[in-house]
C-alpha cells in the first residue's frame, strides 16, 4: 500500500490513442495520484480515463483513433502535425519519463525522437513482435528505455535483442474478477442453471464474422442435431455486427441467441467457448473455460501471414504454455464436423484436458498491473 509522497514531484508524459490504452492510462494513472497526489503532473494526450486523472490532452484522443491501412494514410498529414506538436510540448515540458501506450506505430516515432533528446520513454503494451514482423524491434531498440510487457514470453524476446523489458501483468486479471457470479449472469442473459452452453465468438471485424459465420452456423448444426439441449450464445460487438450475425442465422433453425455486446458475461456463463484467435482466447483462459479455437482468412492473406509468422500457435493460452494446450484448426483443418468433433470434446473432457492447465498459466502472468506498471514508470523516472 503507497501512500501520497510528501514534497516529491512526478511529471510524466503520456500519450493513448485509443480507449483501450486511455483505460490502462488511467489506471497507472490512478495509482501514480495515490502515490504522489497532487504534486502528480500529467501531460500529453488521452480521453475521459486519463483526463480525470487531470490530464490537460492535447488534442482530443480520438483523431488517433485510426485503423486498417487505407484510413491512417489518408489522414497521414494530420498524424504527421500531431505528433510533432507533441514532441514539442514534450520536448518544452521536459517531464520525468514519458509513457506511450499502445498505438506504436505514433508511439514509437514519439519515444524515438524523445529519447535521441534525453527524456526517458516507456512503452506499454508490446507490439506483437513475438508474432510476426520481428524486425520491429530494432527501432524499438532504438525508441524505448523500457518495454512493459503484459506477457511474460514476450520479455525474453526483448531482452535478447538487448532492450530492458518487465512484465506487468494483464489487467484482464483484476477485469474478470469483478464479474458477478455465474448464476446472477446466467438469470442476466437469460440462461437456465440447468441450461448447458455454447459461446460462439466469430470475431469482432465485418470481415472475420463474414469468413467465420458459415461454418461456424454448420458446426452448430452438427452439435444441435447431436445435442439437441445445447444451447447457443453469440456476442455481437456493435449493432452492425449484430446484423451481420443474425442475417448468417436466418435460414437456420437453431436454439440460439444473439447478445448485443458482453463477450466476458457470455463466455463466463458458457459450458466451453468456440471462438477466433485474439484477446478472447487469453479471456477465455482467465474464466477456466475450456475452448475451440478456430480461424480462416483469405488464402492470400494466410500465405504472407504464416510466412511472417514466428510462433507456432495463434491462441495465446498455447503461446503462453509453449505447446498445444487448446485445440487449434486453422484454415482448411477448420470443417464443420472437425469443429463439432473438438467442441464436443471439449465439453465432456474440458476440464480435465484443458483447464487444470490454466491456474499455472494465469499465474505466469500474474495480477496487480496498475502497481507493476506505476512501479516500473517510477523507477525510471527516478
Amino acid at each position: 500500500m503507497f501512500v501520497e509522497v510528501s514534497g516529491t514531484e512526478l511529471h510524466i508524459g503520456i500519450a493513448a490513442g485509443e480507449t483501450s490504452g486511455d483505460i490502462l492510462g488511467g489506471a497507472v494513472a490512478g495509482e501514480l495520484r495515490t502515490r504522489y497526489g497532487d504534486q502528480l503532473t500529467l501531460s500529453g494526450i488521452g480521453g475521459t480515463r486519463l483526463a480525470e486523472q487531470g490530464l490537460a490532452s492535447l488534442y482530443p484522443m480520438d483523431r488517433l483513433s485510426v485503423f486498417g491501412i487505407v484510413e491512417p494514410l489518408k489522414r497521414l498529414p494530420e498524424l504527421l502535425s500531431i505528433r510533432r506538436h507533441l514532441c514539442e510540448q514534450q520536448l518544452d515540458l521536459r517531464p520525468d519519463c514519458f509513457l506511450g501506450i499502445d498505438s506504436p506505430d505514433f508511439n514509437l516515432g514519439v519515444e524515438s525522437r524523445l529519447r535521441q533528446k534525453g527524456i526517458r520513454t516507456a512503452h506499454l503494451v508490446s507490439p506483437s513482435v513475438w508474432a510476426w514482423r520481428a524486425g520491429r524491434i530494432k527501432h524499438i531498440a532504438q525508441s524505448v528505455d523500457l518495454m512493459l510487457c503484459l506477457l511474460p514470453f514476450e520479455v525474453a524476446v526483448y531482452q535478447e535483442a538487448g532492450v530492458a523489458a518487465t512484465c506487468v501483468g494483464h489487467p484482464l486479471i483484476e477485469e474478470l474478477a469483478t464479474l458477478p457470479a455465474q448464476d446472477t449472469l446466467r438469470e442476466r442473459l437469460g440462461v437456465r442453471r440447468t441450461d448447458k452452453v455454447l459461446a460462439v465468438l466469430p470475431g469482432s471485424r465485418s470481415g472475420e464474422i463474414a469468413g467465420l459465420m458459415p461454418v461456424y452456423v454448420q458446426t452448430m448444426q452438427r452439435l444441435h442435431a447431436r445435442h439437441p439441449e445445447l444451447r447457443f450464445l453469440i456476442p455481437a460487438a456493435n449493432t452492425d455486427r449484430q446484423g451481420q450475425i443474425e442475417a448468417a442465422l436466418e435460414s437456420v433453425d437453431l436454439p440460439v441467441t444473439v447478445v448485443l455486446g458482453r463477450g466476458r458475461e457470455t463466455m463466463a456463463v458458457a459450458d466451453a467457448v468456440l471462438l477466433a484467435s485474439g484477446t478472447a482466447t487469453l479471456e477465455a483462459m482467465l474464466l477456466r473455460k475450456p475452448m475451440v479455437i478456430a480461424y480462416r482468412m483469405h488464402w492470400l492473406s494466410w500465405q504472407i501471414l504464416s510466412r511472417l509468422a514466428i510462433t507456432r500457435f495463434v491462441g495465446l493460452p498455447n503461446v503462453l504454455a509453449g505447446r498445444a494446450v487448446v485445440p487449434e484448426l486453422l484454415q482448411a483443418s477448420a470443417t464443420p464436423d472437425a469443429l463439432a468433433n473438438a467442441v464436443e470434446a471439449a465439453l465432456e473432457r474440458g476440464r480435465e484436458d484443458q483447464v487444470v492447465h490454466f491456474d499455472e498459466l494465469a499465474g505466469m502472468i500474474g495480477g496487480g498491473f496498475a502497481t507493476r506498471v506505476a512501479d516500473a514508470v517510477d523507477g525510471l523516472a527516478g
